[in-house]
């Protein structure tokens, strides 16, 4: 049962607000929070159960679902996914086949392609591995009356929308800034290659000045 959200609670959440922020909306946060560090808790058992980092088992958890949807996957729909480099994705692909996790077929209709998938293997691996937990998950969600869900739903996406902007924004923000730290610099170069030139042209006529004072010997 969550705890009550007590002053000391709202002390000690970690979280950086305002003193208007209410406890009780500072309480949900927290539990969303413990709920976080749950989920990672589980995959990091996971990845440990099943020897390979975060890449790879998201790698194979594309794969089997792509499989159980007979949907074909190539190393380029791989690499979106993953949302990482072609040579990156060329690695764990050759990883994943020497593990015996992943194998090549030809593509049916490209001579020159290669399709990726889940071995059998991995399909049990995975499905006896995860479907104990996702099996509680969703024992869980069906717990929730038809309100409690609406409410549960609306709530995550609004998170989900709240974190989207905050990201997107400090992004503009970087970026603006960068843009304007490099036109000052730009801006301060091109001054002092201006100035360069006037102040030795200014120069220039001091020193004729001068050598017509000195006096001319006989």
């Amino acid at each position: 049962m969550p705890p009550e959200p007590t002053r000391r609670n709202y002390d000690a959440t970690g979280y950086w607000y305002g003193s208007s922020a209410s406890e009780r909306g500072v309480a949900v946060l927290n539990a969303l929070r413990r709920y976080r560090a749950a989920e990672s808790d589980m995959r990091r058992r996971t990845r440990d159960s099943m020897k390979m980092n975060e890449t790879d088992l998201a790698a194979l958890r594309f794969l089997v679902r792509a499989g159980r949807k007979h949907e074909p996957v190539s190393a380029k729909v791989l690499a979106e996914h993953l949302a990482i480099t072609s040579a990156s994705t060329s690695v764990l692909i050759n990883r994943l086949v020497a593990s015996g996790h992943v194998e090549r077929l030809p593509h049916p209709t490209d001579k020159r392609g290669v399709l990726l998938r889940a071995t059998e293997g991995t399909h049990a691996e995975v499905t006896d591995t995860l479907s104990g937990m996702h099996g509680r998950m969703i024992t869980a969600a069906q717990g929730l009356s038809p309100d409690e869900t609406a409410a549960v739903v609306s709530f995550l996406e609004a998170m989900t929308a709240a974190v989207d902007v905050d990201d997107h924004a400090l992004a503009e923000i970087a970026l603006a800034e960068a843009r304007a730290e490099a036109e000052a610099e730009a801006l301060a170069e091109l001054e002092g290659r201006d100035a360069a030139p006037a102040g030795a042209a200014a120069a220039e006529p001091s020193r004729d000045a001068h050598a017509g004072s000195e006096p001319v010997s006989a």
